[in-house]
């Protein structure tokens, strides 16, 4: 099939498809973007920057112009996750983007509001399949994920450095032969978009990282998130995960000023695939 002249551009649509699932024009986006699938997040984030909230077919969106960031929640699953950053990559302000997001701790000594930062996610979701053949890894940005790691310490906060397996399987922890195989994975963490978020972003030159907060323990006794611990974990922590999102994209912002080797913003790939 041969497009015609006047036909839009791949570049068009997805403008415009982000439009309309965002219920925002395009140019209020800020060049920094903080990822969420927790609309606790999007709201928290729009009463303390007193900016409003934006929702289209899909997305809910704020912007807060005094970062020159953008929160959106795309809800949930590496489906979702995949659009976004084929979505937002078509941005030419957009600079690099850092995923807010909830895991699974699966060591003994990790507990309960502890931070995750993971380097890499093992591709269990399929979604990324899409991007690269399955010998390819999905890493996140290093210049994201170290000024991730600057914030922590500066703040003295508790987390924890590793790898991450990022699985479509929601109900996963009832599921023997699946949690036999997360053993051997040696994974120190269980989510649902980080591979898709690391591959899609990779393929589209769009730097990204990821701080996780450890919201439960499945694999222990008792340590299955629950509607009750659900409720405690985002009246204590949500505020200070948000934060410490920001104060990452003021470090990042700082290290792309003294050009710190690590990021990438070129021409994006969407031709690529």
């Amino acid at each position: 099939m041969q497009f015609k002249p006047d036909d839009p551009t791949e570049a068009q649509i997805a403008r415009d498809t982000l439009e309309r699932y965002s219920g925002s024009e395009i140019d209020r986006f800020g060049s920094y973007l903080l990822l969420t699938n927790f609309s606790r997040y999007i709201r928290t984030f729009a009463e303390h920057q007193q900016v409003p909230l934006m929702e289209g077919s899909m997305f809910r969106v704020a912007h807060a112009p005094q970062y020159d960031i953008s929160i959106i929640d795309f809800k949930l699953g590496s489906a979702a996750a995949a659009l976004t950053i084929d979505l937002c990559s078509f941005l030419p302000q957009v600079k690099a983007a850092l995923m807010l997001g909830m895991c699974g701790g699966l060591r003994r000594h990790y507990h309960i509001g502890d931070y995750f930062i993971p380097i890499a996610g093992i591709r269990g979701e399929g979604t990324s399949d899409f991007y690269f053949p399955s010998e390819v890894p999905a890493l996140g940005n290093f210049l994201m994920q170290k000024s991730t790691t600057e914030v922590l310490e500066a703040e003295q906060a508790r987390y924890h450095i590793g790898i991450t397996h990022t699985t479509n399987i929601r109900f996963w922890e009832f599921n023997q032969t699946f949690i036999e195989k997360l053993r051997e994975t040696k994974a120190q963490a269980i989510e649902m978009e980080c591979a898709t978020l690391f591959s899609a972003s990779y393929r589209r030159k769009l730097p990204l990282g990821a701080l996780l907060l450890i919201s439960d323990l499945p694999l222990m006794r008792g340590g299955i998130k629950t509607k009750q611990s659900s409720r405690m974990i985002f009246d204590t922590y949500t505020a200070d995960h948000l934060d410490k999102g920001i104060r990452t994209i003021g470090v990042f912002k700082e290290m792309l000023k003294h050009k710190v080797k690590g990021a990438f913003r070129g021409k994006s790939s969407q031709t690529d695939i």
